[in-house]
This record gives structure tokens, C-alpha cells and sequence, in this order.
């Protein structure tokens, strides 16, 4: 931000834009952080404080990420670790005729909001999963035991999915695709047993 205040224009009618243009965006800047802050304390609250830190035992899946899931997908039990992603639209579409049978892109099906978060998400899985970042820790330790350990189990899977994909050349954006589809999964089991413990309600 001192960069950009320090910068200065001879034309005094472009300097009166590029001064109303920088307002504008540290205006719309500080009423994102806002919102976000009143997100994180609701998503921190009880109704939903359990799942999302469970969530937040995977990487990519922030406290806003995590909460999004939770209020997009709202009860996890509804589905299984191998419905999840077909709800999701992060399976592939499939056209037969007769005795051929072919696949194609994902059917990008059901919840946008959703699969967009875990799109996003898959893609931290590609770098290494060897030492348990600082911010990874404190997200742990929020958490329960179960969820720990399980999320410990997650991200070295989902790294070596992409390492697998790496290794055959595959394209980094069909890859991402299948991590995600994975992730939904990891999130899936994360979640239900969560909500298996404590029913999830309308209230």
C-alpha cells in the first residue's frame, strides 16, 4: 500500500482518477476483510464449529473454505464417500452406444459454490506433504484426535495422488479435477462422522 500511495502523476486529471480508483479499492479491500472476520466468528460458533474444524484437518481448506462446505452441503450423512463427488458434479460424464462406452469432461452437476472450493483447494495438494506447517498444526489442535489423525491421513494421499498423475504426464488441470473429486471424499468422511455424532438440525 506504500508503493502505491507514493506514486504520482503529472496530469492532474489522472492523478484525481488513479487517487478516487485507489480509495474505491481499499474501501472494497476493507469491507472484504470485514466480512470475512464476521464469517470466521460465525463459522466458529457451535451449530458449526465442529464440522469446519474438522474440515480445516486437510490442506486448502481454510476457515472460509471450510465453512462454505459446511453451509453448501449442510447434511454430509446424506451421502457416501462415493456419492459425494457425483453430487458435486466432479465425476465424468458418460456416453455409450451400443457396446462403446466413452467418458468425457466432469458433469459439473449439483452445488457450483461447492465443487469451485474444492477445485481450489486440490491444487495446495501438489506441493510436498513431508513437514506439518506451523498454521497446519494450529489448525489440528483445534480439532478432535479423530479428525487429526484422519486429516494427517488425507493430505499424504491426496500429495500422492498428484504425484501420481505428475509421473504420467497428465494435464495439471485434469489432474486437479481428480484430486478434488478425492478431496470431497476425504471431506465427506470427515464430515459425516462429525454429524453421525452430533445430528445435524435445521434450527
Amino acid at each position: 500500500h506504500t508503493w502505491l500511495h507514493r506514486q504520482h502523476f503529472d496530469n492532474p486529471a489522472l492523478q484525481a482518477a488513479y487517487e478516487s480508483s485507489l480509495e474505491a479499492a481499499e474501501l472494497t479491500l476493507d469491507r472484504r476483510n470485514r466480512l470475512d472476520a464476521k464469517i470466521t466468528a460465525l463459522a466458529l460458533t457451535d451449530r458449526y464449529a465442529p464440522v469446519v474444524r474438522a474440515l480445516m484437518c486437510l490442506r486448502g481448506i481454510s476457515v472460509l473454505t471450510a465453512f462454505g462446505l459446511t453451509v453448501e452441503i449442510d447434511d454430509w450423512t446424506r451421502f457416501s464417500g462415493s456419492t459425494i463427488g457425483s453430487y458435486l458434479g466432479l465425476v465424468p460424464s458418460e456416453h455409450s452406444s451400443g457396446a462403446s462406452r466413452s467418458q468425457g469432461g466432469i458433469t459439473k452437476t449439483g452445488n457450483t459454490h461447492a465443487r469451485r472450493l474444492l477445485v481450489e483447494a486440490a491444487w495446495h495438494h501438489r506441493r510436498p506433504y513431508n513437514n506439518v506447517s506451523r498454521d497446519m498444526r494450529s489448525r489440528w489442535n483445534a480439532a478432535d484426535e479423530a479428525s487429526r489423525a484422519r486429516g494427517h491421513q488425507g493430505n499424504h494421499r491426496l500429495h500422492r495422488k498428484w504425484d501420481q498423475f505428475e509421473a504420467r504426464h497428465k494435464r495439471r488441470v485434469i489432474a486437479n479435477v481428480a484430486v478434488a473429486r478425492e478431496l470431497a471424499g476425504w471431506c465427506w468422511s470427515l464430515a459425516a462422522a462429525i454429524q453421525q455424532e452430533q445430528p445435524w438440525t435445521d434450527e
